[in-house]
């Protein structure tokens, strides 16, 4: 029997980095905690969405505490023969695991893992293939392991299209070949934890495990000890003759303009993408000439207005009339991300939208490019 009680996620975790999973068992109050509670809850929504391509027919296991109450209830579950079982929960010689779709055939299972990604990542096929692993060990015949996750060119209708939001792939040979893999590193996992208990920590340089594929929630204790500044960097770098080169190029009426947007993995609005970046305000200041007091200007999307991204594309070039300036802070939010989509769900509107688009200025090029940069800014 193992002696590392090890879920997916800590399997994962000590992939990337082993000495996570060390702080995560004995150091857990270090972890600064980055998660954001929205992509939990649209994780949560894709999760439930995903299981209606199947039918509404299913077994659900409630996420609880007890382990072994949910895995007890797998089995019996198991032995009734529903088609489709939610966080099937299994364990084998301390490891588990919680299935996101168990289907469940006649002949054997197939495993969906659910992600709200728009692709398959390496991490996502080790996770599967853990699960696979912990299966066919408890003598389970796994026929198939899959990855469902957002089709990223999915446009929405009026009706929410699953089969076309959903894109399914079948990794079942990449499964199968890391069995092997997984076997050696859950052994390797235990050697390790067995050789670093609590008052042995283990010793790990920084490196780009620390932030790849995620980042990692322990990086303020293991960089506590690291020197935060340099001496060099007390120095500014101020390029004059850029930042002028700047300022010379700007034409009035300037357009001083922030957009603020949302975006979401199931597209809400007809037309849209997943993840697409739904524009619902933005805050204008207009200065007209040199020394002129600037003008406010602002739009709001109505809670209730179906079409608000149309009224927003609207309302912006009414209140950019001419072309002066329009000075932004990151234009590939603003140009990139918002006004060419508006450009390509507006036809009648484009030629107004790329007026405005040729006439952007980024003013956050000389602080990205470090031609203006202070020991404050660190």
């Amino acid at each position: 029997m193992n002696r590392v009680l090890l879920s997916k996620t800590s399997y994962c975790k000590y992939l990337q980095c082993p000495k996570m999973l060390w702080l995560k068992k004995y150091k857990s109050y270090e972890a600064i905690q980055k998660a954001n509670p929205r992509i939990f809850e649209n994780g949560k929504k894709v999760g439930i969405l995903a299981q209606n391509i199947f039918g509404k027919r299913h077994e659900d296991i409630h996420y609880q505490k007890n382990f072994k109450k949910m895995i007890q209830l797998t089995s019996q579950y198991l032995e009734k023969k529903p088609n489709i079982i939610t966080e099937a929960t299994f364990s084998y010689e301390n490891n588990f695991c919680m299935v996101d779709i168990l289907k469940n055939d006649e002949d054997g299972v197939e495993i969906y893992e659910v992600k709200s990604s728009t692709k398959v990542t390496d991490v996502y096929i080790d996770d599967a293939s853990f699960q696979y692993y912990i299966l066919s060990n408890l003598g389970l015949n796994v026929k198939k392991v899959c990855i469902i996750y957002i089709n990223s060119k999915y446009i929405r209708q009026e009706k929410l299209n699953l089969d076309e939001l959903f894109n399914i792939e079948d990794i079942t040979h990449l499964a199968l070949q890391k069995q092997d893999e997984i076997t050696g590193n859950v052994e390797m996992i235990n050697d390790y934890m067995a050789l670093h208990d609590r008052d042995n920590e283990p010793i790990m340089d920084i490196g780009k495990q620390c932030r790849k594929p995620y980042p990692c929630d322990f990086w303020e204790y293991c960089t506590r000890d690291m020197p935060q500044t340099d001496a060099c960097d007390d120095e500014p770098n101020i390029d004059k003759k850029a930042i002028r080169d700047i300022i010379d190029s700007l034409k009035y009426p300037l357009y001083f303009i922030d957009y603020e947007t949302y975006s979401t993995p199931i597209p809400e609005v007809i037309g849209t993408t997943p993840y697409q970046q739904l524009p619902f305000q933005y805050s204008l200041h207009i200065i007209n000439e040199e020394g002129a007091k600037p003008e406010h200007k602002e739009y709001l999307a109505d809670i209730d207005d179906e079409d608000f991204i149309r009224h927003f594309a609207e309302s912006m070039i009414a209140d950019l009339p001419e072309n002066g300036s329009v000075i932004v802070y990151n234009k590939s939010l603003e140009r990139g991300h918002v006004n060419e989509k508006l450009a390509g769900m507006y036809p009648d509107l484009a030629g107004e939208i790329e007026r405005i688009n040729a006439n952007m200025v980024d003013f956050m090029e000389p602080f990205r490019k470090k031609q203006y940069y202070t020991k404050e800014m660190r």
